[in-house]
């Protein structure tokens, strides 16, 4: 297909609110994803596009959708969240979790097509009767800024003034249950002789009292920079002797495609959503619960687990901006958008 005269906006109401979360990254992915598929990108709403990315669910983005659509243009939506994974985050938001699913629907509704990061989440959203087009497509990783680099170590090491002699473990995300902060912590305050680092932040007060409560008490040997920049997020991959990432639910893992890039020795839950793109002693090592992931970080962190950082590579690179391009193109196309 010619793409030279198709133009496409992405939708960033309220972009603020979610820059600094997997959403922020996706959207950012998206930019860089119709660039290398040759699309050009509408700068705002007046200009002559035919198709709008919608990434949030906020009040205004349904708005803009149903705006779009008496337009006469299409409206893919972005289907990044579910009831499951909004559970087991703030402040009663097991409670409001319902509430949160009949939203999210009413929003995904108002697309001609819908698109979502992995098999696992294209199933949970079909299973709340959504009856639009379902597309599973990864929200993509730059491999060619996530990558190895040998000398990250040493500008991590001395970033944080880590001791150079003791193990480097590293994880991403907010502060919220869901993401395995609490195991993270226990991990560390078992193993006294490795540095933790978490970089991530989440407000205090928005989270429940369990949570806040043990990152106030946290170990000695975990650390909270808080949210960096991409290319400190990097050094970190690059330099960790392991990715611990042992969150409990995951519309995909932007951050776990990142580490892969990097080609970081990574544990991760082993969850649905992994299946069947991510395979155990592949590309990451998989893990039931807190005493499997404590022993399979020893023998990483001793040398004594397989390498596994061409695996984790290739797949990296599989889900690469060009080939999700590719991908989006071909979605497009069979739904008729173009």
């Amino acid at each position: 297909m010619n793409n030279d005269h198709l133009k496409v906006l992405i939708y960033k109401g309220n972009y603020q609110v979610v820059k600094e979360s997997g959403v922020g990254k996706a959207i950012n992915h998206q930019e860089r994803v119709l660039q290398s598929a040759g699309v050009d990108l509408a700068q705002d709403w007046d200009d002559d596009w035919s198709i709008v990315h919608i990434n949030t669910v906020f009040p205004d983005s349904v708005r803009h959708a149903k705006k779009a659509k008496k337009m006469g243009r299409k409206v893919v939506y972005y289907g990044h969240s579910t009831e499951e994974d909004f559970r087991n985050s703030f402040h009663l938001s097991n409670v409001a979790a319902p509430l949160f699913k009949k939203w999210i629907c009413h929003c995904y509704k108002t697309g001609d097509v819908i698109i979502t990061p992995s098999p696992y989440s294209k199933q949970l959203l079909k299973s709340y009767g959504i009856d639009k087009p379902i597309h599973n497509l990864s929200n993509g990783i730059d491999t060619e800024f996530f990558k190895p680099n040998p000398t990250a170590k040493a500008r991590l090491i001395e970033r944080y003034r880590l001791n150079p002699q003791r193990k480097i473990v590293v994880s991403v995300g907010l502060f919220i249950k869901r993401k395995g902060i609490l195991e993270f912590l226990a991990l560390a305050k078992d193993m006294p002789d490795v540095q933790f680092v978490w970089f991530g932040h989440t407000d205090l007060k928005l989270i429940p009292k369990e949570v806040s409560q043990a990152i106030r008490n946290k170990p000695s040997n975990v650390l909270f920079p808080g949210y960096v920049s991409s290319e400190v997020l990097r050094d970190a991959y690059c330099g960790a002797d392991c990715f611990l990432f042992l969150s409990h639910e995951e519309t995909e893992g932007i951050v776990v495609l990142e580490a892969l890039a990097c080609e970081a020795p990574t544990i991760v839950r082993d969850i649905p959503v992994y299946k069947p793109w991510l395979v155990d002693g592949q590309s990451v090592f998989m893990v039931q619960d807190d005493a499997e992931a404590k022993a399979r970080l020893r023998t990483i962190l001793s040398g004594q687990s397989p390498d596994l950082s061409q695996g984790a590579r290739d797949l990296a690179l599989s889900r690469s901006l060009q080939e999700v391009g590719k991908a989006l193109i071909a979605i497009y196309e069979k739904e008729g958008l173009v």
